[in-house]
């Protein structure tokens, strides 16, 4: 079912950008028109990028909120993360995209438990968001 939704959201983010040529208006106001009840384009593709290196447990474009689940990496084998992007404005805005990172660690029974996260994690990947979404639309709008 994750693959769907994810599939379907991703056929639809290749929709809207395809829909860039055209008569009338602005290329920011079409992709907007394309999108009436689901969240920015740019911040959801952005978002998929950033955390291309996590699986994605579910997602829901309607909403506007990616789920990411657990992974470890080699550089690191007893700590694991996640993370949770939540898109809540149809508007390219700084406030557009909230993010939520998860970190998990092994203890000595080998039992996965939470760990502490810098708060400033989530504001850092919260701008790289941003500033991919930023250069996807100066990209569709060129």
């Amino acid at each position: 079912m994750v693959k769907y939704v994810f599939s379907a959201a991703i056929a639809g983010m290749l929709m809207v950008s395809g829909c860039q040529s055209g008569s009338g208006g602005s290329a920011d106001s079409r992709v907007m028109q394309q999108n009436i009840g689901s969240v920015n384009p740019y911040l959801w593709r952005a978002s998929l990028d950033t955390f291309e290196n996590l699986p994605v447990a579910n997602a829901d474009p309607i909403g506007g909120l990616i789920n990411y689940d657990w992974k470890s990496f080699e550089s690191a084998p007893n700590e694991r993360i996640k993370a949770t992007v939540y898109i809540l404005d149809t508007r390219l805005r700084a406030d557009g995209v909230k993010v939520s990172v998860f970190r998990q660690q092994k203890n000595e029974a080998g039992d996965w438990v939470d760990a502490e996260v810098d708060p400033e994690t989530a504001l850092q990947l919260e701008n790289k968001i941003l500033d991919r979404a930023r250069l996807l639309k100066n990209s569709q709008l060129g």
